[in-house]
């Protein structure tokens, strides 16, 4: 089963806040391209996965915010492929009735961003926020705030800042997003301290040097088990993630470089998320799709097939979805 772990929707870029977007639009344009995070642009990039995490954002320092009622609706369309994560601003003055209102939307957890949101993840309120989350058993996702802007508050997006969290809360799973890049070994090093301390891959898997250091890291340490598949949608695809995986070890052919185990890269592919972060019971696991890694030449290309129909469902062209009514 393959859940990716990190994606988002949105119906305008202005969602993110001005500043986002206008960074989004103007200095990552060369190399992002336009960003399509429709409801059908998710649906058909999913096609590759058995399901979605989908993450909410409200940030009051930003002017930004992805409706909790809007990402509420579009997993409610599909409920057996979709997970809702709804965005808090701890610092909002409303924080404490919206965590009520993430619940009774049926959201399965909460998203935070200490970089896009101004806090340091154990002030006063966030802890307030860390406790209901607990009262709820929903997991916490924290987004490091990638690309930052020039409002972004970088002190308070660095991963070690979670170890007083993590321990105050040892109950609440808490999923790290893009490895918590840049400081992506001190990410490592509290999974390796944390039973409830998870990482996601997004972001960092289209950088392949990056990732194939990161990963070679992370299996040193041992903490291979608590990396998560995440594409980071729209940033990027499960398809493409799922390929630069598998062609890590390209770095390594041909020379005395270390090689990423490959079973440990098909576990960050497959791993069993739902059951990890406590949401096995929320969704049920979808009809599993068979994996196959096939050689392309430049590294494996990997092909999802649909056993039903034995149809190729990804990565590759797919034929257009029609835009959700």
């Amino acid at each position: 089963m393959i859940i990716d772990t990190h994606t988002h929707v949105w119906f305008a870029l202005e969602q993110l806040g001005r500043e986002m977007a206008a960074r989004l639009r103007v200095t990552q344009a060369d190399r992002w391209g336009q960003f399509d995070a429709s409801p059908a642009a998710h649906e058909r990039e999913m096609a590759c996965v058995d399901a979605a995490v989908v993450i909410g954002f409200r940030s009051e320092r930003l002017g930004a915010g992805i409706p909790n009622e809007y990402v509420a609706d579009f997993v409610a369309r599909d409920p057996r492929r979709r997970i809702g994560i709804g965005g808090v601003d701890p610092l909002a003055t409303d924080a404490a009735a919206e965590i009520e209102r993430v619940a009774q939307l049926g959201l399965s957890g909460i998203a935070v961003c200490p970089a896009n949101q101004g806090f340091h993840p154990a002030h006063s309120a966030a802890m307030r926020v860390y406790e209901r989350c607990v009262d709820l058993t929903m997991p916490l996702f924290v987004s490091v705030g990638s690309p930052p802007t020039a409002s972004s508050q970088l002190e308070f997006a660095r991963p070690s800042l979670w170890d007083e969290v993590a321990r105050n809360y040892p109950n609440m799973p808490i999923v790290i997003g893009e490895l918590g890049h840049p400081w992506i070994d001190e990410t490592l090093v509290l999974l390796q301290k944390h039973d409830n301390v998870w990482a996601d891959i997004s972001g960092v898997a289209s950088r392949p040097w990056q990732l194939y250091n990161a990963l070679l890291n992370a299996s040193s340490l041992d903490v291979m088990g608590k990396l998560l598949f995440g594409s980071g949608f729209p940033f990027e695809t499960p398809a493409k993630t799922i390929e630069s995986l598998y062609s890590v070890n390209a770095f390594s052919q041909g020379t005395q470089l270390p090689a990423v185990p490959r079973s440990q890269i098909r576990g960050i592919v497959e791993r069993d998320t739902l059951t990890a972060l406590g949401l096995d019971a929320i969704v049920p696991p979808p009809r599993a799709k068979d994996v196959e890694e096939v050689d392309v030449g430049a590294g494996p290309e990997v092909v999802v097939m649909d056993p039903a129909s034995s149809r190729r469902v990804g990565p590759g062209p797919r034929p257009a979805t029609p835009p959700l009514q």
